[in-house]
């Protein structure tokens, strides 16, 4: 696992030590060896955590003719045979790691080599020869890759500190990525909260030559069910291919862990793990003694089961949290509204001391439809049956409810099913997902134009729209919940202590073979991940199966209450709300106020500007206002929160 940045020079030559610094700004991603590569038009570094070949394998890696250069940050774990191959070709190898092995593969093979990978990767390579510079990234973005055009120029890194130590580079907010944000609590790909700095697609490689670039798929998201497939056949081949994959993702050179939650996802990740490991496996997890989603019971059950070397920390609010959130603020890279970060910083940091690689279970509930948004979505046809009236009357009555700190109660769950029966389907599924409303965001950012964030299902694929309702919001939830919420929290926390997590559910043999089940085998009634429920059943412990599920997360509200409030508050200042031009006081000071007193429940959208806040004053970005509807020459004013 490694971290990588460069430039290209066309104009003149850099900076002496350019290269060294934006380098050495990601030294967390790979704190094991650092290297660069310059000549006349590029130059490229790397940092490396050691995970395959400890011995060699250092980057950049030259090919032996010095004609093309690789910096690579991922695992390809199917290098060996492709090694094989590209030997049987005549090609020869200096090192035992993966990154030669693609570094070759596309000598042979060129772009077509891409598909041929199995991993989570984002790498660049120069070809020297046709003036190429090719930045590549994964079928699902597991691996962050973002790049910046500057002139004929592009800079490229895995993270935006890089273009931040860049000097060609403004810090500015970028107030389309931002309205997303405020929207969806994450940010989309292509977009991100830099003015000009842009994430490479999934599944896409960018070509540079001489000044101009150009960006194409290499794999896309299928969603086309077949009818055909039946219950049976689909769980043999859902256990062939968690077999293959799981034997895959076990391949390190170092220790290795798994992170268990005592969720069905994770323990069937450890199910699959303790049939193929030569070893007893060590498991981590995370435990909020005392609250009522505490999962503590389930994963020492689980740990028990299989009889790990089992650690857990528990979260409490002695932990010194406010010092942790605002080192988010650096490692995030860029803000998430996500308050699951926080244990996800906690169970890394815990991990690393044991372990350099972890297993989890990100992807299943994409996949196999796991969340309870998928059965609101469904609840929520009958609901829309009922007069409008008679739906804003209860909420009406439930609102005057004081406002429970548990974010599993009744009452909570109940406000929010009505609120989103009011809206659009497509509205209401992102809604129930974490998506702040329409109004919420005009009133706090009043001078923003503003869009529904249900904009991104304009590009649902026709496949995808005709496969029925469920595939709608599995395709959007893999294409951008997915990729741009959950794996990039995974990575920024994760790597933010150089650990390397692997999610084996997201091998492209399984998210192609979800994409061809029918929807009755991923929702049956109201059981969700009906197929793979169905295929651990008597497999891992019937008290995991039947439990209900519960969302990684923090007690938001209540910590805004007590142990956050003198963040929060030193935080989010009349000063520094006023000073953005783009957000509004006495919103923000109602929306405060409010939570303080139990009128609401706001944990969410005040821990998403909590962030936002202290990410712009921690890299002194400027904010530029626009009215709404306004163009980009008609900004009213640009500021920086100090």
């Amino acid at each position: 696992m490694c971290g990588i940045a460069g430039f290209t020079h066309l104009g003149s030559a850099p900076e002496p030590g350019r290269i060294e610094l934006i380098t050495k700004t990601i030294t967390h991603r790979g704190p094991d060896q650092q290297g660069v590569f310059e000549d006349a038009t590029v130059s490229l570094g790397a940092v490396r955590l050691k995970i395959i070949d400890l011995g060699s394998g250092d980057q950049p890696i030259i090919s032996e003719d010095g004609n093309t250069v690789i910096v690579f940050n991922g695992e390809v774990y199917n290098f060996a045979e492709l090694r094989t191959e590209l030997e049987s070709l005549g090609h020869r190898f200096r090192t035992h790691c993966d990154t030669e092995v693609v570094l070759e593969a596309f000598r042979a093979w060129g772009t077509d080599s891409f598909k041929r990978l199995r991993g989570m990767f984002a790498f660049a390579i120069w070809d020297k020869p046709s003036r190429e510079l090719l930045l590549v990234r994964d079928r699902v973005g597991i691996k962050p890759l973002y790049y910046y055009e500057h002139g004929q120029d592009l800079l490229f890194g895995s993270e935006l500190k890089v273009f931040f130590a860049h000097p060609d580079v403004d810090r500015k907010l970028d107030l389309e990525g931002l309205t997303y944000y405020l929207s969806l609590n994450y940010v989309p790909q292509p977009y991100t909260l830099a003015a000009g700095v842009n994430k490479v697609r999934p599944g896409c490689y960018l070509r540079w030559k001489d000044g101009r670039l150009t960006q194409e798929p290499f794999w896309t998201l299928r969603l086309a069910p077949d009818a055909r497939m039946g219950l049976e056949d689909a769980k043999s081949e859902l256990d062939r291919l968690m077999q293959l994959s799981i034997k895959e993702h076990l391949i390190s050179d170092v220790p290795l862990g798994i992170w268990a939650s005592g969720g069905v996802d994770s323990t069937t990740v450890l199910h699959y793990a303790a049939q193929q490991a030569d070893r007893q496996l060590k498991t981590f997890s995370v435990s909020f003694v005392g609250r009522s989603f505490d999962e503590s019971p389930w994963f020492r059950e689980v740990a028990k089961t299989y009889n790990t070397d089992h650690h857990e920390f528990d979260i409490n609010p002695e932990l010194g949290l406010a010092d942790a959130i605002e080192q988010l603020a650096y490692f995030s890279d860029e803000p998430s509204a996500d308050a699951g970060a926080l244990p996800v910083w906690f169970l890394s940091k815990m991990t690393r001391q044991h372990v350099t690689v972890a297993l989890s279970g990100e992807g299943a509930d994409e996949l196999f439809a796991g969340y309870q948004t998928y059965l609101a979505d469904d609840y929520a046809v009958q609901a829309r049956r009922t007069p409008q009236w008679l739906r804003n009357a209860a909420l009406g009555a439930l609102n005057l409810w004081p406002a429970s700190d548990d974010k599993i109660s009744l009452e909570y769950k109940a406000k929010r099913f009505l609120e989103g029966s009011l809206m659009s389907p497509e509205d209401a599924h992102l809604y129930w997902n974490g998506t702040n409303s329409l109004k919420a965001k005009q009133t706090l950012a009043p001078v923003m134009s503003h869009r529904p964030p249900s904009d991104l299902y304009r590009r649902l694929p026709t496949e995808a729209a005709a496969s029925g309702i469920l595939n709608r919001h599995l395709w959007l939830d893999q294409t951008y919940y997915l990729t741009d919420d959950i794996l990039y929290k995974c990575d920024r926390m994760s790597m933010a202590h150089s650990l390397e997590v692997r999610p084996p559910f997201l091998d492209h043999r399984l998210i192609e073979f979800a994409g061809r089940i029918p929807e009755n085998l991923k929702m049956q009634g109201t059981t969700l991940k009906y197929l793979l429920r169905e295929l651990v059943r008597g497999k891992i412990p019937a008290s995991v199966l039947d439990r209900p599920k519960q969302g990684f997360d923090i007690p938001t509200h209540h910590w805004f209450r007590t142990v956050l409030k003198p963040l929060l508050l030193d935080t989010l200042t009349e000063k520094a709300v006023r000073q953005t031009g783009i957000f509004s006081w006495p919103a923000i000071e109602q929306l405060i106020s409010a939570h303080m007193a139990r009128r609401i429940n706001a944990g969410y959208q005040l821990w998403g500007l909590l962030i936002l806040f202290l990410w712009m004053k921690r890299w002194n970005i400027q904010t530029t206002a626009v009215a709404a509807g306004a163009t980009a020459s008609e900004a009213r004013q640009t500021a920086t929160i100090n």
